[in-house]
């Protein structure tokens, strides 16, 4: 009668549940009488085990609702490189403070990687995604600016128009889709400059540098070179002209049926 009013159920219930139970193990548990009711050998000798038991079922069910309410386990996470090294590796420390049981693996490349092929759980993407069954989230968006060193510019002059900028040395960013072909916009006309210039790289940070040295001219996100814009160590060239802005993405794998994403 207790152990029915403890779990909510009837009598006839917890009766038949040992009933089933010594009938499954071929032993008797419970010695039962019209007075009282004792375990047998057999019962006292299974009832340390069934505790220790149902101990590890409750420690089993803490654990699965504990992952839902604080994260444990590891996190791959692809980024592309300037982005990943100027924003999103400064807040790992803020992030493992807050989550101190992920453990993170963080892979920068500015290619795009598949998620699946490399066992990644998140990446970030900047710019059109292509079509496909991942699950994305609109988290912001990347300015570009066309910019150049002070001394660069007094010495070659600065850009008046567009067209001008096919006549100056451009550092190019390798891996850029639409390749050297930088589009400028201005209310409703549109330009489109083909540049060159002897210096690629794979990475934006690489051309910041060679911007500092003044090598020349380049297209350039704003996340990069926001704060040598604000104090002077590069300028913006052409400010009254606008580059598209491209959108920052976070992607993962789409939760198979039945399970949360």
């Amino acid at each position: 009668s207790a152990a029915a009013r403890r779990l909510g159920v009837s009598k006839a219930m917890v009766s038949g549940a040992v009933a089933r139970l010594e009938e499954r193990l071929g032993v008797r548990l419970l010695q039962r009488t019209t007075r009282r009711l004792s375990l047998t050998e057999a019962g006292a000798a299974t009832l340390p085990h069934a505790q220790r038991a149902l101990l590890a079922a409750r420690d089993a069910e803490e654990a699965a609702t504990q992952s839902l309410t604080s994260p444990r386990g590891l996190l791959r996470l692809n980024a592309p490189m300037s982005f990943g090294l100027l924003h999103v590796a400064p807040g790992l420390g803020a992030f493992a403070k807050t989550y101190p049981e992920v453990r993170v693996d963080l892979v920068l490349d500015d290619r795009v990687l598949d998620l699946t092929e490399g066992g990644f759980d998140l990446a970030l993407r900047i710019g059109t995604l292509p079509d496909s069954a991942l699950v994305s989230q609109h988290v912001g968006q990347s300015r570009n600016v066309v910019v150049a060193h002070p001394d660069y510019l007094a010495r070659a002059g600065a850009p008046a128009s567009p067209a001008d900028l096919a006549r100056h040395p451009a550092l190019i960013y390798s891996l850029a889709a639409t390749g050297p072909r930088w589009t400028l916009t201005r209310g409703k006309r549109s330009e489109t400059v083909r540049v060159s210039g002897r210096l690629k790289a794979n990475s934006s940070l690489a051309l910041r540098s060679a911007l500092l040295q003044g090598l020349g001219l380049a297209r350039i996100p704003w996340f990069v070179v926001g704060e040598d814009l604000a104090c002077g160590r590069l300028v913006r060239v052409l400010p009254e002209w606008e580059l598209p802005a491209q959108d920052i993405h976070a992607l993962l794998e789409r939760a198979a049926k039945g399970e949360a994403v």
